[in-house]
């Protein structure tokens, strides 16, 4: 799912900057966009980092591992979905303006997107796993 977010979102954002194909730099303050993007891109950023660790530290140790692994994958799904729904703002943003601060905005958010794939490692880290948990999901 990661890859297809990853995917869809850097499709979008090049069909963007192929459509308007110019740049301005204008920080006058005549477009709203300018204080908007920011302001939800440092949210989605900030409150993805916050619902995911909150989300995972409610998985409890007792459970089976099957279960721990769908409410991590819950939580990693709704940490994409605050990291990408602000880079979806700044491209709209930069479409609509053609100001260059929402589309590196957005650069800047799928690249953090990219860094946040999933992979063992993070698994084991965030979840309470046991010994035999842990040699499981490495195996795997």
């Amino acid at each position: 799912m990661h890859l297809f977010l990853l995917a869809g979102l850097s499709i979008f954002t090049i069909w963007v900057i192929f459509q308007i194909n110019t740049f301005n730099t204008s920080s006058n303050g005549e477009s709203i966009f300018l204080y908007i993007v920011p302001v939800f891109a440092m949210l989605g950023y900030f409150g993805s980092q916050w619902v995911f660790k909150k989300m995972t530290s409610k998985i409890e140790g007792n459970i089976k591992l099957g279960d721990k692994l769908k409410k991590y994958q819950s939580a990693l799904h709704l940490k994409y979905a605050l990291i990408e729904i602000p880079a979806f703002i700044g491209l709209f943003a930069y479409y609509s303006t053609g100001n260059a601060l929402p589309l590196v905005i957005s650069i800047c958010l799928l690249a953090y997107l990219g860094v946040q794939r999933p992979n063992k490692d993070n698994i084991i880290k965030n979840t309470p796993l046991s010994k035999e948990e842990k040699i499981q999901v490495q195996q795997a």
